[in-house]
C-alpha cells in the first residue's frame, strides 16, 4: 500500500487538480475545467494512505453511492491510470439537444429502454433521451451516441444481443 505522502505525491503531479485541505488533515483534489458539475477528482486523502477518487463515469469500476472508489490499497500504475481516466471522463461533455416533443416520441415509439446482454451475462440498457442514445450499466451511464445504429453497433461490437 502506498503511504499518504507517496499518494500524494502522485496526485500532485497532475497540474489540472488543485489542492484543497480540509478538515482532520484531509486533502481534496478538484478539477476546475470539469464540463460537469462534480469537480472534485480526489476526495478526502487522508494521512493513514485512504481516500477516494470519483470513477461516477466510468465503467468497469465498482463505485460507492456518490461515484467514489477507495484508492486505500491502489499500486502507484492503478492509481495513475485511475486519476488519468477521472479526469479524462469530466473533461468530456455530452452534447445537448433539443427535446422532440412527447407526440413525436410515442409515435416512433422512442424512449423505450431496452436490455442487451453480453458474453459473460453482463446487462446493459439502451435508452433513448432527448434526442440522444444512453447505455447504462445498472446506474452507472457507459456511453452515449447520437442514433441507434452507432448504439447498437456498439454494443454488437462488445459482443451484446438484444435481451428477450
Amino acid at each position: 500500500m502506498l503511504s499518504f505522502e507517496e499518494k500524494l505525491a502522485i496526485i500532485e503531479s497532475y497540474p489540472e487538480l488543485q489542492r484543497r485541505d480540509v478538515s482532520l488533515r484531509r486533502v481534496n483534489f478538484h478539477y476546475e475545467e470539469s464540463a460537469h458539475d462534480k469537480k472534485i477528482v480526489v476526495f478526502h486523502l487522508h494521512p493513514n494512505g485512504n481516500g477516494y477518487v470519483y470513477g461516477g463515469l466510468l465503467r468497469n469500476y465498482e463505485t460507492d453511492d456518490k461515484g467514489f472508489l477507495n484508492i486505500r490499497d491502489y499500486t502507484e500504475d492503478a492509481l495513475r491510470t485511475l486519476l488519468e481516466e477521472s479526469i479524462h471522463s469530466l473533461s468530456m461533455r455530452v452534447p445537448e439537444l433539443p427535446a422532440k416533443s412527447k407526440r413525436k416520441q410515442a409515435a416512433s415509439g422512442e424512449g423505450q429502454d431496452a436490455e442487451w446482454i453480453g458474453p459473460e451475462g453482463q446487462l446493459l440498457t439502451l435508452k433513448q433521451e432527448d434526442e440522444l442514445w444512453y447505455i447504462y450499466a445498472g446506474l452507472n451511464l457507459d456511453m452515449v451516441f447520437e442514433t441507434y445504429g452507432e448504439a447498437e453497433q456498439y454494443l454488437q461490437e462488445e459482443g451484446f444481443s438484444p435481451g428477450q
